[in-house]
């Protein structure tokens, strides 16, 4: 499987640029710049194409595919439980408690 490498924090911290400022300059918010530098989010192409041109890039120099290596597996995040099912879990553990 290929995963997205973005080369984004190194060229904005090698200009100072904050992910707010840059996140203004592309029009996302600024949790959009964290999860894309966080590998955690792949771009649209407008959006890839903007923030390679606020560096002045191409988007082929800040972005790259690179094929998952054996010795890194793929781990999905656990499923968030939601309020509810805590609530209802939480509230069962409690009455049989008591």
């Amino acid at each position: 499987m290929a995963v997205l490498i973005t080369k984004i924090r190194e060229n904005r911290e090698k200009v100072g640029m904050k992910q707010s400022e840059l996140s203004d300059l592309v029009h996302v918010r600024r949790e959009t710049i964290v999860h894309l530098e966080n590998g955690k989010y792949n771009p649209s192409l407008k959006l890839a194409m903007d923030i390679a041109g606020v560096f002045n890039m191409t988007v082929e120099e800040l972005f790259e595919f690179q094929e998952a290596t054996d010795s890194v597996p793929f781990v999905p995040e656990p499923p968030v439980e939601s309020g509810f099912e805590y609530k209802m879990q939480v509230s069962s553990e409690l009455k049989s408690e008591v």
